[in-house]
């Protein structure tokens, strides 16, 4: 009798989960687990909203299992140690996961990989967190590509329903492990705070929502004018195989952002010194001025600049931001303040919900110019312009800024023709150099 263990980490859903259903068939008896990875914990805020998001998504998991008879075994430690240590106690033959692009994640899985072979226990992982992986579309010549727009038709070319099809988990329920496990440990075991401070937004996705993307995703104001599915995909709530064929069938617009998806996981994956260097080398050289007072005025929405101000009111209250918005706030730090775009990315990071490594720094990266396909340096957003283009009733601004418009709200902390002259002079310097 074969035995296996399922590893969930970014995939927290029974439903059409690829590697739990490799297990399935591949043994007799199936014991998933999770495991809160202090490795990645302990750099936390204690009242980060992300863990009660994950805590609220194992409790479902949990559930799902529970329906057919077994259950999910949750730990908490270093899943370095803990995963072969569970599985030697387990006795199984195989260890199942979904991959994994994220530098730290590559590096852990392979002393995980090692640890598991001195005990021959095979470690097999599976593709779920994206519809193409690694080198499943390159260049003719082999090498991964680093425009998005020629990615994309490549990707379109080769989708077909192989690579949209779910999997069956339900199938083959009967090889869930008839073990029932102890109770979830609690967030406040964890050093967590339980208040949810904002309602996390739900998986449930319509066609209604589909039809209007194209028109609606760049107006912030617009309710659910874009999906905030983004914490879904983050950590597996929802199967990006279900969006990609509603997509397919709905909404191109929507299918492409996707697309972009993808396309940054392969970049970290192909390119892991883009995670805290520029993609495009050269870009190092740039002087930054990061200044900590300017920082500061942005990170608390107080920079006099209405749609930037609303964006990060919006963040620090919410854990989300627009995705218009996203890219005038990390324009305006990058190219008005000439502050490091890793100053940002973090900034994010430690904010948004739906926080992912590889769009997170490809989205950055885009902005500040030293990225893959990136907006040109000599692109600079005019904060001002944006908010009458996609704001122009103020309505967005308004609900962010209730002292807009009064002697409470703050002047410009910089001048936009001066700063857009500043930032061309410096990339130029840095570029040149």
């Amino acid at each position: 009798m074969k035995k296996a263990l399922f590893w969930h980490r970014r995939d927290l859903r029974f439903d059409d989960n690829a590697g739990l259903y490799r297990a399935q068939k591949k043994v007799d008896s199936v014991q998933a687990i999770f495991v809160f990875d202090t490795v990645i914990l302990d750099k936390l805020e204690k009242n980060d909203q992300r863990i009660i998001f994950i805590h609220q998504a194992i409790h479902a998991l949990k559930d799902a299992y529970q329906n057919y008879g077994g259950d999910l075994k949750v730990y908490y430690g270093n899943p370095q140690k803990l995963v072969p240590q569970i599985a030697k106690e387990l006795k199984v033959d195989f260890v199942f996961t979904n991959r994994d692009y994220e530098p730290y994640a590559l590096e852990r899985d392979k002393y995980i990989f090692e640890k598991l072979a001195e005990q021959n226990i095979e470690f097999l992982g599976a593709k779920d967190h994206v519809i193409f992986e690694k080198s499943e579309i390159t260049k003719a010549d082999g090498l991964p590509y680093t425009i998005y727009t020629p990615y994309s038709r490549k990707w379109k070319e080769k989708l077909n329903e192989y690579f949209l099809s779910s999997y069956p988990n339900e199938k083959y329920s009967s090889k869930i492990c008839q073990a029932k496990a102890e109770d979830l440990i609690t967030l406040k075991e964890m050093g967590f705070d339980s208040e949810i401070l904002v309602p996390f937004p739900t998986s449930d996705y319509a066609s209604k929502f589909m039809k209007n993307y194209g028109e609606n995703r760049n107006f912030p104001a617009i309710d659910k004018g874009t999906s905030h599915l983004g914490v879904h995909l983050r950590f597996g709530t929802i199967s990006i195989r279900v969006l990609a064929r509603q997509a397919l069938k709905a909404n191109e617009t929507f299918l492409n952002e996707l697309i972009w998806r993808d396309f940054y996981q392969a970049i970290i994956y192909h390119f892991p010194h883009s995670v805290k260097g520029s993609f495009k080398k050269q870009y190092d050289a740039i002087e930054w001025r990061n200044g900590e007072v300017e920082f500061k005025a942005w990170c608390e929405g107080k920079t006099g600049y209405p749609m930037v101000d609303a964006g990060m009111r919006e963040l620090n209250t919410t854990g989300y931001m627009h995705n218009r918005v996203r890219m005038v706030v990390a324009s305006f730090l990058v190219k008005h303040l000439l502050i490091d775009w890793r100053w940002g990315e973090t900034y994010f990071a430690e904010k948004l919900l739906d926080f992912d490594l590889a769009s997170n720094v490809g989205g950055w990266q885009w902005a500040a110019g030293s990225g893959c396909d990136a907006a040109p340096y000599f692109r600079v957003f005019n904060p001002t312009a944006q908010l009458d283009k996609f704001d122009r009733k103020l309505e967005y601004v308004k609900t962010w800024i209730p002292e807009f418009g009064t002697d409470d709200y703050p002047e410009p902390i910089v001048e936009h023709k001066f700063a857009r002259e500043r930032v061309l002079a410096r990339y130029k310097l840095g570029l040149n150099s």
